[in-house]
């Protein structure tokens, strides 16, 4: 009888040593961010909505009347990038632009009765899946995961 071959099994690969990597606070929130932000293209593809496609509908539904340059700093968007977002948005038949009611130069966006429907389901689908995700993390966890976050980008 033949020895068996040495080293792992063909259809296994050696391991990778990722180690290093794992210590740093930049890798671990890009693969966290990778993870949800792959099951959010998932369930969001129904809607047709990309994060910040939500992100900006989000924010208009909870701050109506808010403007373009409000969205841009918020969501610290150039105002370039910004315009295509809204152009595609209003074709889509989901934002209104309303004249701002203290700017006289500004327009303030709102959601229309579809864009309203619309947001309230994604909203509903970016609740659940966060709670999908994070499902081995306790409220706490959760929680103190998020003001960690926030303390870094603020």
């Amino acid at each position: 009888m033949a020895p068996p071959p040495e080293g792992p099994p063909a259809d296994h690969e050696p391991r990778i040593d990722t180690s290093y990597l794992e210590t740093l606070l930049g890798y671990n929130a890009r693969r966290a961010a990778l993870a949800v932000i792959t099951v959010f293209l998932q369930r969001m593809a129904p809607y047709g909505l990309r994060p910040v496609d939500f992100s900006v509908l989000t924010l208009i539904a909870h701050n109506p009347g808010i403007t373009s340059r409000q969205l841009c700093t918020a969501l610290d968007i150039l105002p370039p990038n910004l315009v295509g977002m809204i152009k595609s948005l209003d074709r889509r038949g989901l934002i209104e632009r309303k004249p701002h009611p203290t700017d006289g130069r500004a327009q303030g966006l709102h959601l229309s009765p579809a864009g309203i429907k619309l947001q309230k389901a994604a909203q509903r689908t970016a609740t659940q899946l966060e709670s999908d995700v994070a499902g081995q993390l306790s409220d706490e966890e959760l929680q103190t995961l998020k003001t960690l976050l926030h303390r870094i980008y603020k």
